[in-house]
């Protein structure tokens, strides 16, 4: 068994040098010359000689006897088909090793992609929420001044200072508004090299910026909204845009208006109305209104008995509070302004979506 063991370890064809093959006599042949080479006689002082003719001799007896040589192929060939499969099995090994890796790799990817993701997420929701808190901290700032500058106007015995006329620019529950157009087709990813963050880097050279609407149903359109009037100015007279694609600029809400000014007079609002009722849009809206509200406001103190001794004005002073209820009805007027400025961009962007499916 150990001798059968050592010659499968063993090529006896590679050994003598021949064929699988080979005749009989071939296997002599060859046998003569590999034995002569390494004859122990011949090479006295190299002991792996002895051991290679030993070797040799071994080979010429299984080669040239018809049943050991076929036992020693069955063997061999026996060998050859297992080492076969084990190669096979190692090349199937390393198939299913590589594609373990690589999915490995795949899932890796998938998930720093989805951490980069939420990432991205918590991000915009931290960006929503600070942005709201400036807003709803700039609406109380406002609603606080407003009850401040009343309650001083209460203790000192005079009118408090009118706020803004309603549609003005500077009125808090209207923001100034641009619209911008540029050229860009609509596969184009760029956007004609125009995105919500370029815009808002490009524009808050100008002024405070609180926010950017891009079009979302055509490219080449956006709505900016500014913290202030001369913020908004600034950027309609002075910003171009890229110079292979320059923007259009044109005003939505809040552009400044040019009115005629005032004459002495003790007429207050009254006298502003005449003024205002002669320059058009918005402002002469506003004066009749304010005017209106002014005479229902003397009727209805005068009804009450409460405007005796009181001076004109500051009866019919806007936003003259004369109870806890006035100043919470400004709360809440405040609050609906600011609910209005949402609604208003919600309504932009609409509109913006009409005119892609008119087009």
């Amino acid at each position: 068994m150990a001798a059968a063991k050592e010659l499968l370890q063993m090529d006896l064809y590679s050994l003598l040098g021949v064929e699988e093959g080979a005749t009989e006599k071939e296997v002599k042949k060859a046998y003569r010359q590999k034995a002569l080479t390494c004859h122990p006689d011949k090479n006295p002082d190299n002991p792996k000689a002895a051991e290679l003719f030993h070797q040799l001799s071994q080979a010429l007896e299984v080669l040239t006897d018809a049943a050991a040589r076929a036992a020693y192929d069955k063997l061999r060939k026996a060998k050859k088909q297992a080492e076969e499969r084990t190669r096979r099995l190692d090349d199937k090994r390393k198939k299913i090793k590589l594609d373990l890796e690589a999915r490995e790799r795949e899932a890796e990817a998938h998930s720093v992609e989805e951490i980069k993701v939420a990432r991205t997420l918590e991000e915009e929701i931290t960006r929503l929420r600070e942005e709201g808190s400036r807003q709803l901290q700039e609406e109380q700032r406002l609603i606080k001044e407003q009850i401040q500058r009343e309650r001083e106007a209460q203790l000192q015995g005079v009118p408090a200072a009118p706020g803004p006329p309603r549609g003005s620019p500077s009125n808090s529950s209207v923001t100034p508004k641009l619209k911008l157009k540029w050229k860009s087709k609509k596969e184009d990813e760029t956007n004609g090299g125009y995105s919500r963050d370029f815009l808002f880097s490009l524009l808050q050279k100008y002024g405070d910026v609180l926010n950017v609407v891009l079009s979302g149903r055509k490219n080449g359109s956006a709505v900016v909204e500014f913290a202030t009037v001369r913020g908004a100015e600034l950027a309609y007279k002075n910003e171009s845009g890229l110079t292979g694609n320059p923007l259009k600029i044109s005003w939505l809400e809040g552009q400044p208006e040019v009115l005629a000014p005032a004459s002495k007079s003790t007429d207050g609002p009254f006298r502003q109305a005449q003024i205002s009722a002669h320059t058009g849009g918005k402002s002469r809206i506003w004066a009749q209104g304010e005017a209106h509200a002014a005479h229902i406001c003397i009727a209805a103190m005068r009804l009450l008995g409460r405007d005796k001794g009181w001076p004109r004005s500051r009866l019919i002073g806007k936003g003259s509070l004369s109870s806890e209820r006035d100043y919470e009805s400004l709360v809440l007027m405040r609050l609906r302004q600011a609910a209005e400025r949402q609604r208003l961009i919600e309504q932009m962007q609409r509109e913006d979506e009409e005119d892609v499916d008119q087009a």
